[in-house]
């Protein structure tokens, strides 16, 4: 397969080499923006303000990725992802940034991951050095969870070459233990996204890894090269089309963090996408939990979980592996939500510049069907889409789309192209009509920045009730999104298995006056990325909520009025064991 896709760079196909989102932005063809919707007569937008803390909170170290002027291969504009998560049980979660590679090092540099402990009040320490986790390689993406059920949680890491397994010591270090825990693989693959999940409800936590290409710089022309690929008349890296796409890898945990490849005995391994991001829900309510994987220029994969160890992939048939039009995409990054409140969770995915992202509307026995045009979303296509995070904002109950954007060519503000390198991020607030309405020029000097941005994690990193974001930027320091307009109520409950750990897979339903809000303990999603393993739920002028928990093994418990802007802290068999005021003035 190497040697047919060396010859459609070589010319045999342009449209086959470079694909059809860079194709539609060539000829036209793309979607076609609309017209953002006004609000409605008597309905007021919130009050919003994201600034940028993460300079003043000490999150400094630079992103690496290739060359900052001219790429010369795919690999380096893919960009990387972050952890959010408590790797110390000290109460405040901490921040890993993965961080990519050069083909070509400099003189004395040393290029490494970045690992900050949250020392409180959103100040940050640089506690990679005393870690141990080495960089060992071009990182990508990342998820977490606790593999043992020791308590503490681990990492995982997806890189081109050999992915990674960083168990957690407990003491502040982690060590690589991936071939001993079963997750080493032969030969060299390009891991991107993944997530932790209990797939099969025995206790512990099983790993889903996408990988990306088949790619080797040897085998393919760099950008410049004869039979390189070109864009608007300039050179361009080659890819994705006109490469292979990979397969993802399904690993059962067989106890105590130690894993076995059921890849092809659990049906996952005959699907091929170029796969970036995996998202995980139960979308058809069935109690099992399954996956969603986004393709970028090849479908997107939805692996529906049969309840029997095996899933059957069924992207195309229920509706989420194209767009509307039933023409390929280049998915980059994706969440999950109940947007409109009807109690299934719904999609969101990003893509390619000259397209629009994708809103898939769950009709309840996990099928879907594009809305984004109908919900006000088809507003910019001038841009490239990675990182999306389903958040409410302002804390009224309806979830809100954060978007981050940044294009995958360094040089391309030198082209007279029309389009820019660093790109501003996206906000869309969440009318509870099933509209949204584009707040992005209201939202603040952190949505304003203009930066080339890749992975995404909300989480609320100061425990006072309210989500930030995190935010990777190439060949720069991260972002540190903080909203410092006034909000509602809110609760954060934090769902523990009766062994201790992160419910991963838990179903939380919560009951307000002002209605019924459903999410999911989830890991992995985002772009290649970890959000916060607690629940952020807002109440609007709730004082108490109603909570009713479906564990991830199928059982159920319910919780009466839960107070507001608390930190509620459940665990499986035991009810509420901790009630922690949040931090909200």
């Amino acid at each position: 397969m190497i040697r047919r896709a060396r010859a459609c760079l070589a010319g045999a196909s342009f449209l086959f080499c470079i694909g059809p989102a860079v194709w539609a932005q060539m000829t036209g063809a793309g979607r076609v923006p609309q017209k953002a919707k006004p609000l409605p007569p008597g309905l007021k937008a919130p009050v919003v303000r994201f600034e940028d803390l993460a300079g003043r909170a000490g999150l400094t170290g630079v992103n690496v990725s290739g060359s900052e002027t001219q790429q010369a291969y795919i690999v380096e504009n893919t960009g990387t992802g972050v952890a959010v998560f408590d790797f110390d049980n000290d109460g405040l979660l901490d921040l890993f940034f993965v961080n990519g590679d050069r083909f070509h090092h400099r003189e004395g540099e040393r290029i490494t991951h970045f690992l900050y402990h949250n020392k409180g009040g959103l100040r940050f320490e640089d506690v990679t050095a005393a870690s141990g986790i080495a960089h060992e390689g071009w990182g990508q993406g990342v998820c977490a969870g606790d593999i043992d059920n020791d308590g503490y949680v681990d990492l995982y890491v997806g890189y081109w070459g050999q992915n990674a397994l960083y168990r957690n010591q407990g003491d502040g270090t982690f060590r690589n233990e991936t071939v001993e825990r079963g997750l080493g693989t032969p030969g060299r693959r390009w891991g991107t996204g993944c997530a932790f999940l209990d797939y099969d409800h025995d206790g512990w936590l099983d790993l889903f890894a996408a990988h990306y290409l088949d790619f080797d710089p040897a085998q393919v022309p760099a950008a410049g090269e004869a039979g390189g690929c070109r864009w608007k008349g300039f050179p361009v890296v080659c890819g994705p089309m006109g490469l292979p796409p990979e397969t993802m890898s399904l690993y059962h945990n067989e106890g105590q963090g130690r894993f076995r490849d059921v890849t092809d005995e659990a049906g996952v391994g005959g699907a091929k996408a170029a796969g970036l991001t995996v998202l995980t829900g139960d979308f058809d309510n069935d109690g099992w939990v399954d996956v969603y994987v986004t393709g970028d220029s090849t479908p997107s994969l939805l692996f529906h979980n049969l309840g029997n160890g095996k899933f059957e992939e069924m992207g195309e048939f229920l509706g989420v592996a194209y767009n509307e039009d039933g023409h390929e995409q280049s998915g980059m990054g994706t969440s999950a939500a109940d947007y409109n409140h009807d109690g299934l969770l719904d999609i969101v995915k990003t893509n390619f510049t000259d397209d629009i992202p994708n809103l898939y509307q769950n009709f309840g026995d996990g099928s879907f069907v594009e809305v984004t045009t109908a919900a006000g979303l088809a507003v910019h296509t001038q841009f490239v889409s990675w990182g999306v995070a389903f958040l409410d904002f302002d804390q009224d109950g309806w979830k809100d789309i954060f978007i981050a954007n940044g294009h995958v060519y360094p040089d391309i503000d030198t082209r007279h192209v029309g389009q820019t390198f660093r790109q501003p991020r996206l906000l869309y607030w969440n009318r509870r009509d099933g509209e949204f309405y584009d707040m992005s020029k209201q939202a603040g000097p952190g949505i304003l920045a203009r930066h080339s941005s890749r992975g995404v994690a909300p989480a609320d990193l100061d425990n006072d009730g309210s989500l930030e974001i995190v935010v990777v930027n190439m060949h720069e320091s991260p972002s540190l999104l903080k909203n410092f307009a006034p909000k509602g109520n809110s609760i954060l409950i934090q769902a523990l298995t009766a062994d201790g750990r992160d419910a991963i897979g838990a179903r939380l339903t919560l009951r307000t006056a002002g209605g019924t809000q459903i999410d999911e303990v989830r890991s992995g999603g985002y772009y290649q990325s970890q959000g916060d393993f607690r629940v952020h739920f807002g109440l609007g002028d709730a004082e108490s909520a109603d909570l009713t928990v479906r564990w991830p093994n199928g059982t159920e418990n319910s919780y009466k009025a839960l107070p507001a802007n608390h930190w509620i802290v459940i665990r499986q068999g035991k009810g509420v064991v901790a009630k922690k005021p949040l931090a909200t003035k």
